[in-house]
Formats: structure tokens, sequence, C-alpha cells
């Protein structure tokens, strides 16, 4: 809280306010407005090393003047900065001579006004400190204590100690507080270790319980993970091969201990005079070329950081009696060409003599090296000459030992070998060859055959045996591949079952991915927008055919004389701006190295009439009676429909013609008139139009004149030929021929 005392001068009205301990005069002007604010308001937390700054704004006057106090007038410990109608108090840092209540005074003319704040500070700067009386062992109490360092104030902290989420111990501080400090506070518990702890967490939970405090947390956890220590026990020794050994021999013992940690091991030997001889670290000690002095009490000790537990083995070391020993072993399976060294060696026996031979006394085929206790017999390379049973004698003294040694031999010198009678066509035989070669002894070779999973073929050689020779064999299997195939994988599996060949493999394998084909087939084409089109537009040709692999397409146009012109390999055809030459006959081929599968399309470019002619024989204007030849003739445009019409305006009159042609005997004056000729097509049309003349004859005269008779002979051959000829001269004009109707429609 703070105390001052303003007096404000107002007209009209004044307010005076007294208290016990602190006077405040409050004025409220009417008719002005100064005004004070101060941030933050009333009440402000901070961390004790912290900056803070508390700011008071005016507004209502130009310029204010500005002071800053605390409550209880002690000195401010900070920075005052006023700028306009703004002052700032700073404090960097924070510490406990900043912890009052300050007080913020603002005069304009002869107005004052006063606003408070409280400054209240903490220290909560680290997390708790988790602390052991010793290590955790098991079964034994061991205190924990948790340590809140530099808090203040302390008599608001409480401390939670908790084992996972089980509570050990909980503590307030509320005791007063003697003076303003910073306290590291500890709450401790005990407890006693167990299994159930092994993988807990301890966790020490600080608060600090400080109201509106949301800018920094009010509670710090720290947590420690449980390592439980079980003191070694149980300590167990394990030898190899025996604890009585023989002279020169080895032996490997093996000591575990539990305990938690692991713990180590230590190995050490008793001596004569009660003394200990440090051997290893290891927890396995290995022994070798054994002496009779060697003999005694070995000790195995597990330690870790609780304790140690420990257990004995006496080993006995007897002299070792004169031994024979031949390498590889009692049989070696050898590969034809390669080299084998059999090996003869003598224990027990400083100056020992040997000799080498074979079972049934044939020569040896191979080259003897002694050297020392050592004696070698080199065969190489190795071939059919050496399979035997060779004897190794040594001699030591009047001692004679003697040890056999049997050499097989094979020879498995490559993968099998998998070929295709042709290509893999589906639905066609094929025959697969599966072939192994220079196999030896092939009585014992099998071959199988597997498409994915199943086996679809298998064959044996029993009928081989004793044969002494590099054989090559073959399995031989037809079947019809289909598309179910594709990606499926043929394997040629190769056994050669030899007694217990270890150090080389006993089968090979060949692998062969199955793509099958496909002949091209379910051609079709699509035609857009129709197979008939006008003259001039464009029009595309898709091809599609289904195979495998996707069959390459190939667009050809077949000519008159049957050839294929080629014209693309692309699946569409695209022909733009056509003419009628491009009419005919278009072929799609698909192709792949399975076969060939073709479609044909004919295209029709249709032309509308054009080039029409509509001409009177003998002329357009004749004498009644005469005869009259209307004709109309089209160019060279197939399928075209020809009208003949007499125009009127009671209306037109469709003439029958023939070949467009349309005759009139004996031509009368009612003949005159307009005449149109109608082309049309599917296309387009076109019309022509003349005006045929008929004039009157005069009275006087006589029909049947001479001249008359004559012209009328020579008309009936004319008119005849003319026809004749316009009808042979359309058809050289003509690339196909005319869809002629009849009907009120004449054919041309």
């Amino acid at each position: 809280m703070f105390s001052s005392q303003q007096t404000l001068k107002m007209p009209r009205k004044m307010v005076v306010i007294f208290g016990a301990s602190n006077v405040l005069w409050m004025v409220f002007a009417v008719s002005q407005a100064f005004k004070m604010e101060i941030f933050p308001e009333h009440r402000v937390i901070a961390q004790i090393g912290d900056v803070i700054s508390l700011t008071c704004s005016t507004t209502g006057c130009e310029p204010p003047s500005f002071s800053w106090r605390t409550q209880i007038d002690s000195p401010l410990n900070g920075k005052v900065r006023n700028e306009g109608n703004n002052s700032t108090l700073t404090m960097d840092p924070v510490g406990f001579n900043n912890e009052h209540a300050y007080v913020c005074t603002a005069t304009c003319g002869s107005k004052k006004l006063e606003k408070g704040i409280q400054v209240e500070i903490y220290s909560f700067p680290k997390d708790p400190e988790i602390h052991l009386s010793g290590p955790l062992e098991l079964g034994k109490p061991v205190t924990v204590t948790c340590l809140v360092p530099d808090v203040y104030p302390f008599d608001r902290l409480e401390v939670n100690l908790m084992k996972d989420n089980e509570f050990l111990k909980n503590k307030e501080f509320l005791e007063p507080m003697e003076r303003k400090s910073l306290e590291t506070k500890s709450l401790a518990a005990t407890f006693i270790p167990t299994n159930e702890d092994i993988g807990k967490a301890l966790v020490c939970q600080a608060k600090l319980n400080i109201d509106e405090f949301d800018f920094e947390p009010k509670e710090r956890e720290t947590t420690k993970k449980l390592q439980v220590y079980i003191s070694p026990k149980n300590t167990v020794i394990s030898v190899s091969p025996s604890t009585k050994l023989q002279e020169g021999g080895s032996v490997t013992m093996t000591c575990s201990s539990e305990g938690l940690p692991a713990p180590q091991i230590f190995w050490s030997k008793k001596l004569d005079n009660g003394n200990v001889q440090l051997l290893s670290g290891n927890a396995t000690l290995t022994l070798i070329a054994m002496r009779i002095e060697d003999s005694g009490i070995y000790v195995c000790e597990g330690v870790n950081q609780v304790g140690k537990d420990g257990k004995e083995v006496e080993l006995i070391v007897q002299e070792k009696p004169f031994i024979v020993e031949i390498s590889p072993g009692p049989q070696v399976i050898a590969q034809i060409g390669d080299s084998v060294v059999l090996t003869c060696g003598v224990t027990g026996c400083e100056s020992p003599s040997f000799s080498w031979r074979t079972q049934i006394d044939s020569p040896l085929s191979g080259q003897v090296k002694t050297e020392g206790s050592k004696s070698t017999l080199t065969l190489s390379p190795v071939s059919f000459e050496n399979e035997h049973s060779y004897l190794c004698t040594v001699t030591c003294g009047r001692k004679k030992l003697e040890k056999r040694i049997s050499v097989d031999l094979y020879s498995f010198p490559r993968d099998p070998e998998i070929e295709m009678s042709g290509l893999l066509v589906s639905g066609n035989p094929v025959t697969v060859s599966c072939e192994v070669p220079n196999v030896y002894p092939s009585d014992r070779l099998e071959i199988e055959l597997f498409k994915g999973e199943s086996i679809i073929e298998s064959k044996t050689f029993l009928e081989d045996m004793d044969k002494k020779s590099l054989e090559t064999k073959s399995l031989d299997m037809t079947f019809i591949p289909t598309t179910e195939d594709t990606g499926k994988v043929l394997v040629c599996l190769a056994q050669l079952r030899i007694g217990e060949m270890e150090f080389e493999p006993k089968q090979r394998q060949s692998t062969q991915m199955l793509h099958v084909n496909v002949a091209p087939r379910d051609t079709t084409i699509l035609v857009s927008p129709s197979s008939i089109l006008e003259e001039g537009s464009s029009v595309n040709m898709t091809c599609s055919s289904n195979g495998l692999p996707a069959p390459k397409i190939l667009w050809s146009r077949q000519l008159n004389n049957g050839d294929l012109q080629p014209l693309s390999e692309n699946s569409t055809l695209t022909l733009t701006s056509t003419k009628m030459d491009d009419s005919g006959i278009y072929v799609c081929e698909g192709i792949n190295q399975a076969g060939i599968s073709r479609k044909e399309v004919e295209l029709i470019i249709q032309v509308a009439p054009k080039d029409i002619q509509l001409i009177a024989f003998p002329s357009e204007s004749v004498k009644e009676g005469d005869t009259v030849i209307i004709s109309c003739t089209c160019g060279n445009v197939p399928k075209t429909w020809i009208i003949l019409k007499k125009k009127a305006e009671t209306g037109d009159t469709v003439l029958k013609s023939r070949d467009g042609a349309y005759t009139i005997h004996k031509v009368q004056l009612e003949d005159a008139g307009v005449y149109e000729c109608e082309s049309k097509n599917e296309v387009g049309l076109q019309l022509r139009s003349l005006t045929l003349d008929v004039k009157g004859r005069e009275n006087n005269k006589d029909y049947f004149s001479p001249e008359l008779l004559v012209l009328y002979c020579a008309s009936s051959l004319i008119i005849p030929a003319i026809g004749m000829i316009i009808y042979f001269a359309r058809r050289a004009n003509m690339k196909g021929s005319y869809s002629l109707v009849e009907a009120q429609k004449s054919k041309v």
C-alpha cells in the first residue's frame, strides 16, 4: 500500500478523503482528462537476477513531471528514465532490496496523481539434486537425499520424494524466515532396495507456491534411474575337455557368476607357498601345451562393486603316450584336378620314422616329404589313379602304429546349363534342357527341374554305376508355356550325393526367368471421325493389338498390285486435308517376336459434285416439231444422282431421264421454258439451268417437205450417236462407277 497527500482545486466541487495512516486526495474534474496509468498493474513477481521495468504513463497533460519513491522511502535501487508522457523505473538485476511497494507521482501544473505497484521476488533457479548414501545393494538400507538449492522464499517450498509413482516422503518448509536469504533445503528418506526396484526411477519434485506465477515454472523435477546392485553369487566353473589331461594337451575353463552389475571374472592359481598367482581377467581361461607342473588348484572369482564370490577346480596333468594322427581325417573327398595333402603326425615320440603305402600296394602317385614329427603325402593333381585307401606307418623305437585314410574323388565343377529349344510363345510347346557337364560319379547325380516352387521333372543316373570317367548328363522336358508362366523362374537343381562332403557344395543350380511371348491378336482399328469422309477433312486411324511383348504397330497402304506401301510405325495414322486419291485400303500390322496380326480398313473420300454441264442438242433455240435432247453431265465424281426438272410457276416437273439425258420428240410450244439439272451426292449438290426457246412453224410450209424429211432422218441417226458419245465420255471421266437411281432420278 502507499499514501500521499494532494490538494487539487476544481470549480464548484471538491471531495476529500482522509485515512488513518494514508491520505489520498482524489479529484475528479469534469472539464479536464488528466489521467495516469502504471504497468504492470498493482503487482509484479520477478526472479532474483532478472530485469524488470515499471512504466508510468499519463494522458491529458503536456508535458508532465514524474517522481518515483518506495512506500517506506528506502532507496529505489533502480534507474529512472523519463520520456514525454512516460517514465520507466528499471531494476537490473532484481535483488532483495527491490522487494517493496513503489509509488509513481505525476504532476501536471497544480494537479498531481499517484499510482502504486508491489514488487515481489523469488528464487527457484535450478532443478533438485538427488544424492545417495552409497550404492544400491539388494536388501541393504540406503538413504536418498533431495536438495533444492538457492530457494526463496523457502516457507512456500514443498518437496516430494517418490519412487516411480510411490511416495517415499513429503515435506513443507513452513518454519518462519529469520532473514531474507537464499536457502538450500533438503529432504531425506531411507528405503531397502528390492528386485522390483530394478528399472524404476527416483523422482524429486519441488514446488514453490507463488500465486499468479505464470511466466516461470512453479515446479521443478529431477529423475534418477535406480541402479540396484547384487553381490556375486552362484559362481560356477565348467572344464573342457576334462579336469584330467594328457601332457601337451590343452584345457578350457569357463567361469560364470551371477550378480548385478554382471561380475567381472578373475582367474588365479594357488601356489605351493600359499600365495595366489593371478592368471586372467577373462571369463574363459585356456591353457595349451600342458605340463606336469601345470597340475594344481585354479580359483575363479566373480567381483563387482558390492562383493565377490569364488569357486575352485583342480586340474591333473598326466604323462602323454605315443600317438599317431592323420589328417584331414579318416576320409578325404577331393575334386578331380585339385591338390590333396595327407599329413601324418606323431606326438610322444622324439625320433619317429614314417612310411606310406596304398592298401592294395599300388603306386602312390604322389610326393612324400618328412620333417621331424610330421610326414606329408602330396597328390597333385588328383586323378582317378589316386582313388585309394592310404596307410601311414610310424615307428618309434620298438613300437609301431599305423593309421589309414581313404581318398574319394568327385567332379562337379560348374553350375548346370539351361537351354531352350526356341522362343517361349504362349500355347507353343518348347523343350527345356538342363545339362550338367563333367560330373563324376554320375550314378550319384540327381537333376531336378522346377518351375516356380513346383517340381516338373527329375532324373537319376543309376545305370552309370562303376563308370570311372567324366560324364555330361542332361534332363530334357517339354511343356506348353502360358501367360501365367511369365515372371516365374525355371530352376535346374543338380545334386551330387557323396558321403559327408562338407568342404564343397553338394548341389549346384542355375535359374532362368521365364518371359512368355504372346503372338499379336485382337488387332483393332478405330477411325475417327469415320471411314467415309469429305474431301479436305482430316482423319485419325488408331490401331491397337494385344501381345507379349507389346506388338510394334506398322501402318501400310495396299497398292493396286496388292503390294503394301509402308506409311508409319506409330499407333495412330493421321491424314490431313484428304483428297480423293487418299481413298483405298489401309493395313495395320501388330508385330512382335511371336508373330503378326493384320487388320484392314477401307477409307472412302467423297467429293461434292463439280464441273456440271447442262446442254440442249441441237440448240437451245428450236422449232416446233423438232427433236431436242437435254443432257446433264457431271465431272469426275462417283455416286452422283442427277435430276432433270422443268421449272414452272405452278411447280417443278421432274423429268424421266436416262443417263442424264432427256429427249423431247416433236417439241411443242409448251415445251419452251427453263430446264434445271440438280447433281448431288452425300457431300453436296450443284445446279445448272438453261432456257429452251421453241418457235412456231409458218402455216404455208408443207410439214412433210423434203428438207424436213432429210433433217428428220439425219436426227434419228445423230441423236443416238450423241447419246452414246455422252455416255462413253462420262464413263471415261469416272474413276469408279455411278450409283444410279430411277424413279424420278436418272442414273449416270
